[in-house]
């Protein structure tokens, strides 16, 4: 059994342990709540983006001598862009692992004869695709606590413009979705060629008439290429918000283990010191007796 003097050692390094999985508690609490609210602000201009965007693709489709746009047009290869966005941190629990193996399950599911390329976002990521050996083509460890559209700018004029010039035959998004902070679910979305969801379904009731100017071909032009932005965007503040929620879960876990784990030594350290006052009195009694005889 541990000596008295090692156990309380061991609690004096559990304990500056516990600090230290409590402030990074504390800073993940407050940076987690402004990431969350950034989350839901975007979502109202994501989805009446996706209702307007629904709407030009409908009266756009009713035309067949109209071409669609080339972000709109499908093609039969097999080149595949995954545009991944990872946790930018660790301790964040099981995040990172779970955003890698959607990473690896969407990269399996293109089939064998398919061409990937990757675009990572986030320390965590770049250093899983590095280490399979996957073609990355742009790196991005780093994009801040508080990511702005400036700061994605760059990735999403990479995949536009590959695109457009018949580089890849489609993108896909893989990111964290932060359901809520005890929950961010690893999905993964095509994002080219855009595939705007039915008319129908965006909202209740009938759809309202829009009147637009300049022309519909006109205004799909400037707006497919901010929608692209406003999926990506969107993405990159999810990924924001599961790795600070998963991090403020995995701390608190942390601290209460280390909690947990002083009590647990504390009791072993007064069994400790009793025993050895124990042994010290009776080794006391032992001399006086042997003394006295």
């Amino acid at each position: 059994m541990p000596s008295y003097r090692q156990i309380k050692r061991r609690i004096r390094s559990v304990q500056n342990t516990a600090k230290i999985t409590n402030a990074l508690q504390l800073v993940a609490a407050s940076k987690m709540r402004r990431a969350q609210l950034r989350a839901a602000a975007a979502k109202p201009y994501a989805d009446r983006m996706r209702r307007v965007l629904a709407n030009l693709v409908a009266q756009l489709s009713e035309d067949e001598d109209q071409v669609l746009d080339p972000l709109l047009q499908r093609r039969e290869g097999n080149r595949v862009t995954i545009v991944a966005l990872t946790p930018q941190r660790g301790l964040s629990g099981g995040l990172p692992s779970n955003v890698n193996r959607q990473i690896y399950r969407t990269v399996r599911d293109q089939g064998p004869d398919a061409q990937i390329s990757i675009i990572v976002v986030g320390k965590k990521g770049r250093d899983f695709v590095v280490r399979a050996g996957l073609n990355v083509v742009a790196a991005y460890p780093w994009l801040g606590d508080y990511p702005t559209t400036a700061e994605i700018a760059p990735i999403v004029r990479q995949i536009i413009d590959d695109y457009r010039a018949n580089l890849t035959d489609r993108v896909l998004l893989v990111y964290p979705d932060f359901i809520n902070t005890a929950v961010q679910r690893p999905v993964t979305r095509q994002i080219l060629p855009v595939e705007p969801p039915p008319a129908a379904e965006q909202r209740i009731g009938p759809e309202p008439q829009y009147i637009y100017e300049p022309s519909e071909r006109e205004l799909l032009a400037e707006l497919l290429p901010r929608y692209v932005e406003m999926q990506v965007y969107e993405a990159t503040l999810q990924n924001v918000a599961s790795q600070y929620s998963a991090q403020l879960v995995a701390m608190r876990n942390a601290t209460d283990a280390a909690n947990e784990m002083i009590e647990a030594l504390t009791l072993a350290a007064n069994k400790a010191r009793q025993e050895q006052i124990t042994k010290e009195l009776l080794d006391i009694i032992g001399g006086v007796n042997a003394l006295a005889g």
